[in-house]
């Protein structure tokens, strides 16, 4: 686990620059909070030698952690996660002013939690709220039918559910599922390697405005639902964005990881009215994409194209 990173911090006890700060009306009112932006392996990820993590050990503003987004209601005190990664015991410290775990002894961390898949970094981080790490009261664990499956019949989360601590439920696509009385967040079955269970993005619906999540994909084309028909729907697209261009991991063929390339993205994209491309938000960045880097022509090339690169701590009010 990479150490709390200062930059983080203050990027938490500030609203950061995607949206401006809240104002008193608006300080009941729900928003999501990205808690990382990197692929499952975070950045800099282990064992890695290239210029992006070389870049990020010399200097932690350029880190991220593994991609989440947390979504509050300050009216409720209630708050709910998407995605609990490997980064979880540092996004629960960034996450302590944005509601909080009610009640007596070891309450659960979050109202509920929805997975997207069972790849390592967004189910990984459920491990730390079994018996050896937090092992409070039962949280529900919100996903696909075969992760419901997969966590009630495979070690070591089979028992973390036999002991109370996750509370797995299967979650239907297309179904708007009720946070509150005002918000609401639903499933949309995605292709992607669906090893031990089935992807899914998730749309979150407030009063006032709404946000897909979308961190993984093999490509737009193999979708048949419309890209460009989900962000129409939304104020916000929090897009996968994990790969740059081909070629970008020597010695891995990359056919065997698909993913819409930035590049890709960029050229499907270019043909949307430039008020929808700006909803647009790429995250889940490996540590291969040079994108990963605010500073790099890479990133450059996405907001020259009217879209943007998400960053670690922004808030986008629904």
């Amino acid at each position: 686990m990479r150490a709390l990173q200062p930059h983080l911090l203050i990027l938490f006890g500030l609203t950061a620059c995607a949206s401006p700060p809240p104002s008193a009306a608006q300080d009941s009112a729900p928003y999501a909070l990205v808690l990382g932006t990197a692929q499952d392996g975070g950045l800099p990820q282990i064992a890695c030698d290239g210029p992006q993590c070389h870049a990020a050990r010399a200097n932690p503003d350029l880190g991220r952690l593994v991609a989440s987004l947390l979504v509050v209601d300050p009216a409720s005190g209630k708050r709910w996660l998407i995605d609990a990664t490997p980064d979880l015991p540092a996004q629960v410290e960034l996450a302590r002013e944005h509601g909080a775990p009610r009640g007596a002894g070891r309450p659960a961390l979050f109202d509920g939690i929805f997975v997207t898949h069972a790849h390592t970094g967004h189910y990984g981080g459920l491990l730390h709220l079994g018996r050896e790490a937090y092992g409070g009261a039962p949280v529900p664990v919100h996903g696909p039918a075969r992760l419901t499956t997969f966590l009630e019949n495979n070690g070591p989360w089979e028992l973390s559910v036999k002991l109370g601590h996750l509370a797995p439920t299967t979650l239907a696509p297309g179904v708007p599922f009720a946070l509150t009385d005002e918000l609401t967040i639903t499933a949309l079955l995605v292709p992607h390697r669906d090893e031990y269970s089935e992807t899914y993005a998730y749309v979150v619906r407030g009063p006032e405005r709404a946000l897909v999540y979308l961190p993984d994909i093999d490509k737009w084309e193999r979708w048949e639902q419309s890209i460009e028909a989900v962000i129409a729907d939304v104020d916000v697209a929090l897009l996968d964005g994990t790969f740059h261009a081909d070629g970008e991991i020597p010695g891995r063929a990359m056919a065997d990881i698909p993913h819409p390339f930035l590049a890709e993205s960029i050229a499907r994209f270019a043909a949307l009215p430039e008020s929808e491309r700006q909803k647009i938000r790429f995250t889940h960045l490996n540590h291969t994409n040079p994108a990963s880097n605010p500073r790099s022509a890479a990133a450059a090339a996405v907001r020259a194209a009217g879209m943007a690169i998400a960053a670690d701590g922004e808030r986008h009010g629904l």
